[in-house]
């Protein structure tokens, strides 16, 4: 089954390499989607693919990289659109 589900990552996640590693995790997963930093200091990120891999992509954003402290994640299900052909990181926010 194809999920779709948008988390909002709160901590250290600003200026540790967060969207860089969520976009190379993401492509190893096969998952799809954006992500991006917030005014606020927390990353974004949507997902979407597999139910398998973009759980296992939740998971992995609740650690983040090395460098990353994550204080809570927020996760936001959504309808599976299917609209994104790979995975980019976003740089609008700043």
């Amino acid at each position: 089954m194809k999920i779709r589900t948008t988390v909002i990552v709160r901590g250290r996640v600003q200026g540790v390499a967060f969207r860089h590693h969520t976009a190379r995790t993401a492509a190893q997963h096969q998952v799809t989607g954006w992500v991006t930093n917030l005014a606020d200091g927390s990353v974004q990120a949507c997902l979407e693919g597999d139910e398998e891999q973009v759980r296992a992509m939740v998971q992995w954003c609740r650690r983040g990289p090395d460098l990353a402290r994550v204080d809570e994640l927020i996760e936001q299900p959504g309808e599976y659109t299917g609209e994104f052909a790979g995975f980019g990181i976003r740089y609008a926010e700043e």
